[in-house]
């Protein structure tokens, strides 16, 4: 067998990693790299390998970095199935077609300047076609339950706690050439115990042969979930006192809905003040909506929650407010009284979180909450960095809001969290690569596998090293 790493090797982005063996190619994950737009664009244009000679694609969860390429491969020639769970399938459904209405507004507004320079105009990686045509190769596998999806491949699923359909990527394979059996196992990223709305991670207790684990947070502690529900209401109170205006950027699936779900709760408890609070992003409208159609993702604190009184919808409540049009986003760069405003993009590198920041960024009164890793090079990373003037569409401001942050409400593991979950598992890997993480988090969790879980072999990849393993 021999697994190539293309994608999430060295970085946390652009998951993709092939599998070869009993002459068949499987791709696990299919992300798009993100980071500066010149490299980002380069690199996604140019692919990775032959979608014609894939036979499939078994996806860990929706997230862009990890599924983002998918219209892509198969406006490229592929034509197997691409496998994962119900939820991940819905939520493609609507994140693949918003990947592809900003990349077709990306490359309008480049090739206006190009157009006026005469230069070649660029086109997007996909369109909404695409994303149509590609939807149609999903094929929704239910967790714990096992299917051979190629001959002598064995695919189970199982819950991965990262975000709504989540999962590790358990595949059971038959080696023709050896006879031997062996189990590879792909952790996807790895959720934390505890955190609210979905299940924590499963245990893997029966082990692996070969592990392909990710490390974002190798080298990080995150604080006690209640620890950050606290820094939320203190936060939401200290900006209503001074007559100001809360900014969250968020990731529009899994960080929206845990922020929304947390401020419910404050709100029940009399903890925050009764301050509009707006969710202003299309996407993360939308995707509330699937996570309300996927009741058996939830944890028994949701489901608890929603039985125990009148919440039967934990993603809505008397004074939130999901903002419809571009009218109504417009509207409250012109409130004048304190209010929440949670907008993607997360990064801060486009969508409507643009506007309210052109907005508020240079009135001290205002809060930017960040809850959520920033790329470096990223407006987000900026902000955090406490950079004197900021750009936003271009036009540099001061930057005079206080910048808070709150890290409790990661969706990764963290260092302790990934631990126990590789070492939970009784066969311990022969060999174990790291991926989806930076040097100094990889390198960190590598150490801490060899000399603390002692796994025999562990391994960083680097982009596009092949192993036979």
């Amino acid at each position: 067998m021999k697994i190539t790493f293309y994608g999430a090797a060295g970085t946390v982005t652009g998951s993709q990693h092939l599998i070869e063996v009993n002459n068949r190619r499987i791709l696990l994950d299919c992300g798009l790299f993100q980071g500066k737009r010149k490299e980002a664009f380069e690199r996604n244009r140019q692919g990775f390998c032959d979608p014609e000679t894939l036979d499939a694609v078994i996806l860990s969860h929706a997230h862009i970095d990890h599924s983002g390429s998918i219209p892509c491969l198969i406006k490229n020639g592929f034509t197997g199935d691409v496998i994962c769970t119900p939820a991940t399938r819905d939520l493609c459904a609507i994140m693949l077609m918003d990947s592809a209405h900003i990349q077709e507004q990306d490359v309008e507004f480049v090739n206006k300047k190009r157009a006026q320079n005469g230069q070649h105009l660029f086109e997007p990686l996909y369109d909404k076609e695409d994303v149509v045509k590609s939807m149609g190769h999903f094929i929704g596998i239910g967790p714990k339950r096992k299917k051979e999806v190629l001959p002598g491949i064995h695919l189970t699923l199982t819950e991965a706690g990262h975000m709504l359909g989540s999962a590790n990527v358990v595949l059971d394979i038959h080696e023709e050439d050896s006879g031997r059996d062996l189990r590879l196992v792909f952790s996807g990223d790895i959720g934390r115990p505890g955190i609210p709305i979905i299940r924590d991670p499963a245990e893997l207790t029966e082990g692996a042969d070969v592990l392909i684990m990710e490390s974002t947070y190798g080298h990080r502690t995150h604080p006690p979930y209640p620890d950050s529900e606290h820094d939320l209401e203190r936060i939401v109170n200290e900006t209503y006192q001074r007559g100001g205006c809360l900014l969250i950027p968020a990731f529009a699936v899994g960080r929206t809905q845990q922020l929304v779900y947390s401020l419910h709760r404050l709100f029940l408890d009399n903890a925050i003040p009764d301050v509009p609070i707006f969710v202003d992003s299309p996407l993360a409208t939308r995707a509330t909506d699937i996570y309300r159609l996927h009741p058996e993702a939830y944890d028994r604190e949701i489901r608890d929650f929603i039985l125990k009184g009148n919440h039967d919808n934990p993603f809505g409540f008397d004074t939130l407010r999901y903002t419809q049009s571009v009218a109504d986003s417009k509207h409250l760069n012109e409130l004048k009284e304190p209010a929440i405003i949670i907008s993607a993009s997360g990064m801060m590198e486009g969508g409507r979180i643009l506007h309210h920041l052109r907005t508020r960024i240079g009135d001290p009164k205002n809060t930017i909450l960040v809850t959520g890793w920033q790329a470096p090079n990223t407006l987000g990373r900026k902000i955090v960095e406490g950079q004197e003037m900021v750009k936003v569409f271009g036009e540099e401001f001061p930057l005079k809001a206080r910048i808070e942050q709150i890290t409790g409400f990661s969706g990764h593991a963290d260092r302790e969290g990934l631990l126990g979950w590789a070492g939970a598992m009784e066969k311990k890997p022969e060999i174990t690569f790291m991926v989806h993480g930076e040097a100094e988090g990889s390198q960190a969790l590598a150490t801490a596998l060899r000399e603390q879980l002692n796994f025999p072999r562990v391994e960083i990849p680097e982009q596009y090293q092949e192993f036979e393993v």
